[in-house]
């Protein structure tokens, strides 16, 4: 677990780096607050006990993504390189894991460590956010809190079914986000049947949706349309801003996530190690 003092050091290097770039970095907070005693998955490097360099990984499945930054003024200095080399040293002790490097899509700095290291392009994600627009009336969907083992299958079902997990990443990451439960996990139900599942976090006055995912059976129906909806009303009803996450190659979600009035604001660029 990271300290308060660690957490607060990592917002004023962050705050420093966007000032600086004019972009936003991806850390993941409300993972960072809620870090796996048992894992190794945070880098840090200090200057006259000040803290100027910092990596973090995130465990999705199979994937790890990395994110970090090096203060301004110290940069060219070969801070970053040590650092990364040192997370995948210890990302390669786990089998089967794909790195993925994320960076901001305006990032200068970024881009000319990315063009020094065997990586390419994978793929492009929006942050968007929900400005204005109708919601849809969903007074036939039901969004309740997940509770019991048959929602944790259905969920495990749902990451399979629609994010490519396998069946123990599927396991080992829904049994570690409850453990954590640092966010609110939502089961969908349509018809009086489990549908789907959404997480939202609330962190720093903002609400985030993750995980959003509804059968790809029951898909082309709405349900999807009307649950987002429903939780976007949830959330602004309790004073939040409300953001999500979606790839620019999933062009169907983020069609769903447009119609309910959600805006593109910022983008992130992933590449494969």
């Amino acid at each position: 677990m990271l300290t308060k003092d660690q957490l607060k050091q990592i917002k004023e290097l962050q705050s420093a780096c966007e000032k600086e770039g004019e972009f936003e970095l991806k850390l993941n907070e409300d993972m960072l607050e809620t870090r796996d005693d048992n894992s190794k998955e945070d880098f840090f490097h200090y200057e006259d006990g000040h803290l100027v360099g910092f990596l973090g990984c995130y465990g999705f499945g199979n994937k790890v993504e990395m994110t970090g930054m090096v203060h301004p003024d110290y940069r060219r200095k070969g801070i970053f390189t040590k650092l990364f080399a040192e997370a995948v040293g210890e990302v390669k002790k786990q089998e089967n894991t794909t790195i993925l490097l994320n960076a901001p899509s305006s990032s200068a700095s970024a881009k000319k460590f990315l063009d020094s290291i065997p990586c390419t392009f994978e793929m492009a994600e929006y942050q968007m956010k929900w400005e204005a627009g109708e919601l849809f009336e969903a007074t036939s969907i039901i969004i309740r809190p997940s509770s019991s083992q048959e929602d944790m299958e259905a969920e495990i079902n749902l990451e399979m079914a629609c994010f490519g997990f396998t069946e123990q990443e599927a396991r080992s990451f829904n049994q570690r986000m409850k453990q954590l439960n640092s966010e609110d996990m939502y089961i969908i139900e349509a018809e009086g049947r489990t549908a789907g599942k959404i997480r939202v976090s609330e962190t720093n006055g903002e609400a985030w949706i993750y995980g959003f995912a509804v059968f790809p059976e029951l898909q082309g129906k709405g349900i999807g349309r009307k649950a987002l909806s429903k939780v976007v009303k949830m959330e602004t009803a309790k004073g939040f801003p409300v953001f999500l996450e979606v790839e620019a190659r999933n062009a169907h979600a983020l069609k769903l996530y447009e119609s309910c009035g959600f805006r593109s604001y910022h983008s992130q660029d992933y590449y494969k190690y």
